[in-house]
């Protein structure tokens, strides 16, 4: 563990931690507190960020990060669906910024970022149909979908496995893979881990992560599939890569669904990092875990988007980092 990660930690159990100990999710004042302390990098060198705002029936409404001089999804190439975390009430592209640029210029790949609608004034499904259209759209345009990933983190994690989940049950082309980080993939707080790192998580504390959920689930039962994909068959997903920190209230929730998938037959690469706080990629490029992080996930983004290579990959255990 660096010092980075170690400092990463200290601060978030100072600072973001006590207001998941409150008895009630404060969604604007989350939102106001996320906008007070992002921290927008600059754009790379050979790099443009291509920013798609306005109404949100636009089908792909958000940023591209792109080569410059480049198409926004080169057809060829491996393109990213990156769906962003924060519970489904607040953060948004800019947040994530960070993550999304370290991911895009290691796999040497356009990343289109969502701005999904948020609850609650936008529960369920809506998230969810912004990320099934947005991928419709991206087809549309030209991007085969053996070239597409979609990834995201936490609660954007979730979204972009019950994306996948949505598009198989709909007979849709499936993308070449899913990449998840610290994944929120059981709104019912079921987990085991949600009691037994309770006290070891610097972010979270357990009690609120169902507390947090019913602002996007509304009147849904938790065990919905599509908004608790950890509950959901997945059989016919494309090969999936999860990674997780060891001391995360949502452990489990990576866990559950990587044994899920691979008793479904679907190739899962599972990583626990060792005492890595949640969604630790996005402190890229200040904390050396971060960068080690997103240079694994970049790999298999290249992989799963070349046919041949991911053909003769094998299925992996989890493993300890």
């Amino acid at each position: 563990m660096s010092w980075q990660s170690a400092l990463a930690c200290w601060i978030l159990r100072r600072q973001f931690r006590p207001e998941t100990l409150k008895p009630r999710i404060d969604v604007e004042r989350a939102r106001a507190l996320t906008a007070k302390r992002v921290w927008s990098p600059r754009v790379p060198a050979g790099w443009r960020l291509r920013e798609l705002y306005g109404p949100h029936d636009r089908p792909l409404r958000g940023e591209w990060i792109e080569r410059a001089g480049g198409k926004p999804a080169p057809s060829a190439e491996p393109t990213v669906l990156y769906c962003h975390g924060g519970g489904y009430y607040f953060c948004s592209p800019l947040t994530h910024r960070s993550l999304v640029f370290g991911l895009a210029t290691r796999a040497n790949a356009p990343v289109f970022s969502l701005d999904y609608r948020l609850a609650p004034e936008h529960p369920f499904p809506a998230a969810l149909d912004d990320a099934i259209a947005a991928y419709r759209k991206m087809i549309a345009d030209g991007v085969p979908p053996e070239s597409i990933v979609i990834a995201g983190d936490s609660a954007g994690g979730g979204l972009a496995l019950a994306t996948l989940i949505a598009l198989r049950d709909a007979g849709d082309p499936m993308p070449a893979g899913g990449l998840l980080f610290s994944p929120w993939t059981d709104l019912a707080a079921a987990g085991a881990s949600i009691r037994t790192n309770d006290s070891r998580d610097p972010m979270f504390c357990g009690a609120a992560i169902e507390r947090a959920a019913k602002v996007y689930l509304g009147d849904t039962p938790a065990t919905h599939p599509y908004a608790s994909p950890v509950y959901a068959e997945l059989h016919g997903l494309p090969p999936l890569f999860i990674m997780a920190g060891s001391t995360e209230v949502l452990l489990d929730d990576s866990r559950r669904v990587a044994d899920n998938a691979r008793a479904a037959g679907v190739d899962c690469e599972f990583e626990v990092w060792k005492k890595m706080p949640h969604v630790w990629p996005l402190f890229t490029p200040f904390m050396p875990e971060a960068n080690r992080a997103l240079d694994g996930a970049a790999a298999f983004v290249r992989r799963v988007t070349n046919r041949a290579t991911n053909a003769a990959q094998p299925a992996s255990a989890m493993s300890i980092v």
